[in-house]
């Protein structure tokens, strides 16, 4: 009866202890948000002249269009 208590056990833990292609995942998508937000803060950056504070508004105009 131990023994199969130990392997029920066993059957219930492996699943649990195998996250590292959840982890992978996860890191893919911080790596991919990280992306987009560069690559959102570049367009709004391009061909732009004046204050850093006109810069920072148009920054925020530009993603806060793009967000919704």
């Amino acid at each position: 009866m131990r023994e199969k208590m130990q392997g029920l056990l066993l059957h219930l833990f492996v699943p649990v202890k195998n996250e590292k292609g959840a982890q992978s995942l996860e890191w893919l998508g911080l790596a991919a948000l990280l992306i987009l937000v560069l690559g959102i803060i570049s367009t709004a950056v391009s061909n732009q002249e004046g204050s850093i504070t006109t810069l920072i508004g148009n920054i925020i105009q530009k993603i806060s269009g793009m967000v919704g």
